[in-house]
């Protein structure tokens, strides 16, 4: 292994700005990170975006230092704290990392080992560093807020998934499709993000810019179970309550200022939060299990099970990229997920 250097290249932000902006990201030279007692030292190889990056750039201004985001990365452990028992130095891992330290738009990176697993063997770095955010938010909604069972193929019923073509969007329709036998639903605009989301599991297609109520009620004539809302939870959960069968379940991901439960009582309908934030942002005692998910995940990408979902490559970690990444991530367009290769 070659020798940590004292210093290294990052990319951050010092205010917030519109992405056009030259200096709404910049290149930086910060200190590599010391890893604590639990941590791991990453060189990161490739990261990738998820809306938490822009959501965390416009709205956080840092308090006199720059802040480095970027919560996807995969890479090589170069060493491990005193504490460390997961992983050795030579170690190929992929991760999400936690929101309330610094993120992996750098050279080096230091994460919590149990928020870690070994890469999928069968995947590059650029390919696995697609995944891991976004499948950790899909097993936990899918498996631990709506109650799924992992691999229980008799679990039969019909789950809707908005914006079944975005991030994670993609790798529940994926998982939903290997894991159980139920019937997915998948929501999209385009040709091409409705031809993509039917590749990743989607039996039927609906446009979620026209009203959603004719067109599950012709999708799905049973009615719904499950609901799946990546976006436009407020908007649509009147449609969801109409659709959803008697005690079905919502679980949401996206942010908004309020929502009218009230709609979901008649019918005894479940409304289930997911932020996959949660474990490391409050300490829990099971933080291990993103390793153990991460773990599960790598063996169906493996196995041929689960497919990458990275559909764009920008080049080397730099400003001037992920600035174009930004872009696409907030133009709310993107197409599975974007990445950056290298430094």
């Amino acid at each position: 292994m070659d020798r940590i250097p004292t210093t290294m290249p990052a990319v951050a932000h010092r205010r917030s700005l519109p992405i056009s902006h030259p200096e709404s990201l910049i290149d930086i030279e910060l200190p590599v990170p010391a890893p604590g007692p639990r941590d791991l030292l990453v060189r990161i190889e490739a990261v990738a975006l998820n809306p938490v990056d822009h959501k965390v750039r416009q709205n956080a201004d840092p308090a006199g230092e720059p802040k480095v985001l970027g919560w996807d990365a995969a890479g090589t452990v170069v060493a491990v704290g005193t504490e460390a028992e997961l992983f050795t130095v030579g170690d190929e891992v992929y991760y999400a990392g936690a929101l309330d330290r610094p993120g992996a738009n750098s050279r080096y990176h230091a994460v919590d080992e149990r928020l870690a697993a070994r890469k999928p063997a069968t995947l590059t770095f650029t390919e696995a560093a697609a995944l891991p955010l976004t499948a950790l938010t899909a097993w936990e909604g899918l498996f631990e807020r709506l109650g799924l069972r992992d691999g229980a193929l008799e679990q039969t019923g019909t789950l809707l998934v908005t914006a079944a073509a975005g991030g994670v969007g993609s790798i529940v329709t994926q998982l939903a499709r290997a894991l159980t036998s139920l019937t997915v639903v998948g929501t999209a605009s385009r040709p091409e993000s409705a031809e993509f989301a039917r590749r990743m599991g989607a039996r039927h297609i609906v446009d979620h810019t026209k009203p959603l109520g004719p067109q599950l009620a012709e999708a799905a004539p049973g009615g719904l179970d499950y609901v799946f809302s990546t976006a436009g939870t407020d908007r649509n959960v009147e449609a969801y309550a109409e659709a959803l069968n008697p005690f079905g379940q919502i679980v949401a991901i996206d942010d908004f200022d309020s929502l009218p439960i009230g709609v979901l009582k008649a019918k005894s309908i479940s409304f289930h939060w997911e932020f996959m934030f949660t474990r490391s942002m409050f300490r829990t005692a099971d933080q291990a299990m993103h390793h153990h998910i991460l773990t599960q995940v790598a063996r169906l990408a493996d196995a041929g099970i689960l497919t990458t979902t990275a559909t764009r490559d920008l080049g080397p970690v730099n400003a001037a990229n992920l600035r174009e990444a930004h872009r696409i991530q907030e133009s709310g367009t993107a197409i599975g997920k974007t990445t950056l290769t290298g430094f």
